[in-house]
């Protein structure tokens, strides 16, 4: 293997919403024992779900899943109000709502423009766990769109009265490219004061656009189902630069080093950093060096869960 060098994208890795949800269900283990139930996985990380699962933590897809009288923890991705009827309906001991700060925005913006009559073009991927949490805060008044082509086919009742927001992992240029053609299907068309897609999406994606320009291929440690570690490999691509997104340095074909003398890594919001360093090692040990691009520092922190915050 003939990698002389290694570059770490900055900022990468946790984002401040993933450690809320991580240190949630760490702090509820702590106080309260196994088992605590999780609707979806706390964060898309296969990592982080196999850690919990094997101290005790059960992740469900369905509240009928979680027995009554139990402890139960809603994701970061969010969910929507049908969810909480049903949570509050099981009399359970414990519901502790660890939704992302910058994905609840997202609701409330559902919420507000639903009840002022506004129809609502979700961007996002309608399977996601955050679209369906969102989709579920007015169904009925929700449209949502993946890409351009289904932007550009896109019917609502009222033409003059819509608005856009996004899912908050998507690709900044991707969406930047649907809202666009939204606009030129609905001339009057409203969006979000302040833009859906989270800080943390925007500065890792811009890492990895500098990162991909110095290097000769990129790694993107993240699982399959983290929708800002597929975006990005996406973007890492887009610059013209072999990309592969890897659970961890395990997943590292030989096949691909051939030629490469310089691999940038970088990692998804919900990736545990040791796992950067483990495949930063798996190169130092053949001899690699290793340095960082970026300049954004990242000192956002989300207030835990009152129910697992720290007791004065």
């Amino acid at each position: 293997m003939a990698v002389e060098k290694v570059i770490l994208a900055k900022p990468r890795g946790f984002c401040a919403g993933v450690e809320m949800a991580v240190e949630t269900v760490e702090r509820a283990l702590q106080r309260h024992g196994a088992p605590i139930y999780v609707f979806h996985e706390i964060v898309h990380n296969v990592h982080v779900v196999r850690e919990f699962s094997n101290r005790g933590v059960r992740f469900v897809q369905s509240v009928d899943e979680v027995p009554q009288g139990a402890k139960l923890v809603f994701s970061a991705h969010g969910i929507s109000p049908q969810i909480w009827q049903q949570a509050r309906a099981k009399r359970l001991e414990l519901i502790i709502d660890a939704t992302c700060p910058l994905v609840e925005k997202v609701h409330r913006e559902v919420r507000k423009f639903a009840a002022t009559g506004y129809w609502i073009i979700l961007v996002g991927h309608e399977a996601h766990d955050e679209i369906v949490g969102t989709s579920g805060e007015a169904p009925d008044r929700i449209r949502v769109v993946a890409n351009v082509d289904e932007a550009r086919n896109v019917n609502v009742p009222d033409p003059n009265k819509v608005v856009a927001l996004t899912q908050t992992t998507l690709s900044v240029d991707d969406t930047r490219e649907i809202i666009q053609t939204l606009k030129e299907k609905f001339p009057k068309l409203v969006t979000a004061a302040k833009e859906d897609i989270c800080y943390a999406t925007q500065n890792r994606q811009d890492a990895v656009k500098q990162l991909s320009q110095k290097v000769d291929l990129v790694l993107v440690i993240g699982s399959r189902n983290s929708e800002n570690s597929n975006q990005l490999r996406k973007v890492a691509s887009g610059q013209g630069t072999p990309a592969y997104l890897i659970d961890d340095h395990h997943a590292i074909d030989p096949d691909w080093l051939v030629g490469v003398k310089r691999i940038g890594i970088t990692s998804g919001a919900s990736v545990p950093e040791r796992l950067v360093q483990e495949a930063v090692d798996y190169f130092k040990q053949n001899g690699a060096e290793v340095s960082h691009i970026g300049f954004v520092e990242e000192n956002i922190h989300f207030a835990l869960p009152s129910e697992v915050g720290i007791v004065p």
